[in-house]
């Protein structure tokens, strides 16, 4: 199962490898001719596999927050949220590389209280400023238990696109589609200090099913 986010580019992509296989019977070297359909196959492979998008059974509750996205705990730290909270909040970073799965899943259930884009620079994703300089987006989930849970979408060095589905005022499902990022970023999350984290660092984290917080 492959995104709808992929559909133009996986197109794009059969149409390439298949013009490339074509122009490959004037080629009269067969290793030539062999190398350049491995290549045009491999990168159709690696498309494919970067806009996969996998049916995963979640469980809803609103006792526990989930992880938006696939990929690595790279931070959890206090910082100075400076856009809508301006104050002092607990940071949960996931970044994903090139190979992991670039769906964002709604971490928890509830309102969206704010949604905007801001346009921005692409340092790559695990540098200190990219959360206030890469181009992203912020949302913020109004739910029962947890009160006001922010995201951030960040676009990394490769990301030249961020896909953001939340609209204020939407009643939005835990785990269902938020939006999507195009080739690598990272998802900052934000809590009131104090929550109790349930990931570590360096844990691998797989959007939808890891927990990373819970009551």
């Amino acid at each position: 199962m492959f995104h709808k986010e992929g559909s133009k580019i996986i197109f794009i992509t059969l149409l390439l490898v298949v013009g490339v296989i074509f122009a490959t019977d004037f080629i009269a070297i067969p290793w030539l001719k062999t190398v350049l359909i491995l290549i045009a196959i491999v990168f159709l492979v690696l498309v494919l596999q970067f806009f996969r998008n996998p049916k995963r059974e979640i469980d809803n509750s609103d006792n526990h927050v989930l992880a938006p996205v696939d990929g690595k705990v790279v931070v959890i730290e206090e910082v100075y949220e400076p856009e809508y909270f301006k104050d002092k909040r607990l940071m949960v970073s996931i970044f994903m590389s090139p190979i992991n799965v670039h769906v964002t899943r709604y971490a928890l259930n509830g309102v969206v209280k704010y949604s905007k884009y801001h346009p921005g620079k692409y340092l790559v994703a695990w540098h200190p400023k990219a959360s206030e300089e890469n181009e992203r987006t912020t949302v913020v989930i109004d739910n029962r238990i947890y009160g006001e849970v922010m995201y951030r979408q960040i676009a990394g060095a490769l990301a030249r696109r961020i896909v953001n589905y939340a609209e204020e005022g939407m009643r939005v499902i835990q785990g269902k589609d938020a939006g999507f990022i195009k080739f690598g970023s990272r998802v900052d999350m934000y809590f009131p200090l104090g929550t109790p984290i349930d990931v570590v660092l360096g844990q691998k984290a797989i959007g939808g099913k890891t927990v990373i917080t819970k009551k």
